[in-house]
């Protein structure tokens, strides 16, 4: 098993409630899948026009997806670009707080490839009792 070399955060610390409340709404925010698949969509893919985003994340609705940029954009991780053409032109593209989003999450990808085979074996096991 894999220990921690370190504390992320110090237990004995007081806790400020606003860090609290924005962790427990982010933690809410980024476990819905649509948002961690148009987080790295956008990753991957860099700066892209709604209708490109909706092809790039499969199975999302243009409601849902609407309804999830508009939430990483009222976090700030996502900037909404409307340039002035008839017909209107909008882009999506990360903010430097949306990079940083996803470069935390590269973690949870490390520890998926260090440790696939040990969940499949324990999934297994599982599901043969």
């Amino acid at each position: 098993m894999n220990t921690p070399e370190k504390i992320c955060y110090d237990p004995n610390a007081p806790v400020d409630p606003r860090v609290e409340t924005l962790v427990n709404e982010l933690i809410g925010r980024i476990a819905d899948k649509w948002t961690l698949l148009v987080l790295e969509a956008l990753e991957d893919h860099g700066t892209c026009r709604f209708t490109e985003l909706s092809r790039r994340v499969p199975g999302i609705s243009q409601k849902m997806l609407t309804q999830t940029l508009r939430a990483m954009e009222r976090d700030g991780l996502v900037l909404r670009t409307v340039h002035p053409v008839v017909p209107p032109k909008v882009e999506y593209g990360l903010t430097d707080l949306g990079h940083s989003l996803g470069e935390a999450f590269c973690g949870v990808w490390v520890w998926a490839e260090a440790n696939l085979e040990m969940v499949a074996r324990s999934r297994m096991a599982f599901d043969a009792r």
